[in-house]
């Protein structure tokens, strides 16, 4: 048999094939299948072949293994990727030990230096960021005004802007220098 006869018999039972592939567990993968075997039997290189009809629902099934196969393959690959990634398959989604006592130690310098703007700052700071406190009500418990809570609330953000910088700079310490170069030519 030709490859034109191959196709035409391919044409005329393509429905047939669709449905053996999905009888088979292709699922919405049947319809690829059918036209990687399309593209297949058009490249040609077959040789003789006495039952075509039998030839297409083989070279159909090993398609639909291969790709199964595939599959598998990709998933066992990105889970062991995950794995990897993770630390192993036990790992927690707790921080460690260390990040734990890094962020603690983090948390007590942030603390420091909002105290170390004197305790009105300090106060008044704590009071609207961690209370949730509105400016007005702390102007009023401290008998000043919102523009004057503002202006201490400033203060402590230019503090945390601070450590934020100081902490980008240590993760890329040529940002600085890129920084610096930017300022000056602008």
């Amino acid at each position: 048999m030709t490859v034109d006869g191959l196709l035409a018999v391919f044409m005329t039972n393509r429905a047939a094939l669709v449905r053996f592939l999905r009888a088979r567990g292709a699922g919405d993968d049947a319809d690829d299948i059918a036209q990687d075997l399309w593209v297949k039997l058009a490249a040609g290189g077959q040789g003789p072949i006495a039952d075509p009809l039998a030839y297409l629902y083989r070279m159909a099934n090993n398609l639909m293994i291969d790709r199964h196969r595939m599959a598998s393959r990709r998933r066992d690959r990105e889970q062991s990727w995950i794995t990897i990634e993770r630390g192993g398959d036990d790992v927690s989604d707790e921080p460690s030990a260390e990040r734990r006592l890094l962020s603690r130690e983090r948390l007590a310098e942030i603390d420091g230096r909002i105290d170390a703007l004197g305790p009105r700052t300090s106060a008044i700071f704590r009071r609207f960021r961690l209370d949730g406190v509105s400016h007005g009500q702390i102007a009023a418990e401290h008998g000043i005004s919102v523009s004057a809570i503002e202006k201490h609330l400033r203060k402590a953000y230019r503090i945390l802007s601070a450590i934020g910088a100081d902490d980008a700079a240590a993760e890329d310490p040529e940002r600085l220098d890129r920084g610096g170069a930017n300022d000056a030519a602008g």
